[in-house]
């Protein structure tokens, strides 16, 4: 199964290419923007890992996305669909590049996968959230999901150890 693309007001959320994986690694592994994610530093990448990221648009149980402006094609973000078997719940995520916080990207990419998620079945809609990442608690918060547990996990690379609220959303 392939996401077909999702149209929100500003913007187009459409499949991962090869081309994309220097954009994603230039917001996950970014030492502000990938934060609370547990992808290496850049400075742990090499070619194996870049070679790993450039074939994530042929990942058959994770889809990743890339969104991008409808106005210019300019990619701001990515996010991703994780489908039970069945279909009925969705994991999602979703990070955006720094040039474009506080515009109200991040809650229009989630509020796109939930509602691509409704259409295509989904009954729950789940995502993790760090404990300390205000903005991404508070984007959850607005479209109603609710704290039903917590897990730590360490940073690639590092003895950092954090841990997300999993947050789930009933459709």
């Amino acid at each position: 199964m392939k996401i077909q693309q999702i149209e929100t007001q500003r913007l187009y959320i459409r499949g991962f290419t090869k081309d994309d994986a220097r954009f994603a690694i230039s917001i996950w592994n970014d030492p502000e923007m990938g934060e609370y994610l547990p992808d290496p530093t850049l400075e742990d990448i090499d070619e194996a890992y870049l070679k790993q990221i450039e074939e994530l648009g042929e990942h058959n149980t994770c889809f990743y996305l890339i969104s991008e402006l409808r106005e210019s094609h300019e990619r701001i973000g990515t996010c991703s669909f994780i489908p039970s078997k069945d279909g009925t719940v969705y994991d999602i995520a979703y990070c955006v590049h720094r040039m474009y916080w506080n515009n109200g990207y991040a809650t229009e990419m989630v509020n796109g996968m939930i509602e691509y998620a409704k259409q295509h079945g989904a009954k729950k809609i789940t995502v993790n959230v760090n404990k300390d990442n205000v903005a991404s608690n508070t984007i959850v918060k607005k479209f109603g999901f609710e704290v039903v547990g917590e897990h730590t996990y360490k940073k690639s690379g590092t003895d950092l150890e954090f841990t997300d609220y999993k947050y789930e959303l009933s459709v």
